[in-house]
């Protein structure tokens, strides 16, 4: 698992791993940013941020489990506040598509679910910040938690 200690997730380590080790190969770095992100130099958090945020925001749609998503959720928004937030909108942007996707199968669930635990992030750890896209957002919500029947039967 030393091979998912860095600030990158090492693609071509989890290339070779066997499908069912992927996750917890996936949550370990996880976990490993978590730690080294907040302690990170912001130089080079800023220099590798593009390549990381791409890779965070892949993530999502991998339907990653509660444990993952969480920490993903919570990775995605401690680099949008320690690094550059130029594209922080995009990646809200993604996240909310995600949300209205009328897509509505159980295997689409965790999707949607890791893209909602994101923008809870965002707003938590940016607040202010993102206030101009807050209604959108909230419009956004309501309008997926009035399927949220759906997702839980």
């Amino acid at each position: 698992m030393e091979l998912a200690h860095s600030l990158l997730l090492n693609e071509d380590a989890l290339a070779q791993i066997t499908e069912a080790k992927r996750p917890v190969f996936i949550f370990e770095w996880l976990r490993f940013l978590d730690k080294v992100l907040v302690a990170a130099n912001k130089v080079d958090v800023k220099e590798k941020q593009k390549k990381l945020v791409e890779q965070l925001t892949g993530l999502i749609s991998s339907a990653p489990g509660p444990p993952t998503r969480k920490l993903l959720a919570k990775n995605l928004a401690t680099l949008y506040s320690i690094g550059d937030t130029f594209t922080v909108f995009q990646t809200l942007d993604r996240c909310n598509d995600i949300i209205k996707s009328k897509d509505d199968t159980p295997t689409y669930l965790p999707t949607k679910l890791a893209a909602v635990a994101c923008v809870g992030s965002f707003y938590e750890k940016m607040g202010r910040m993102l206030g101009s896209s807050f209604p959108d957002t909230i419009t956004n919500m309501l309008k997926a938690l009035k399927t949220a029947e759906v997702w839980a039967s």
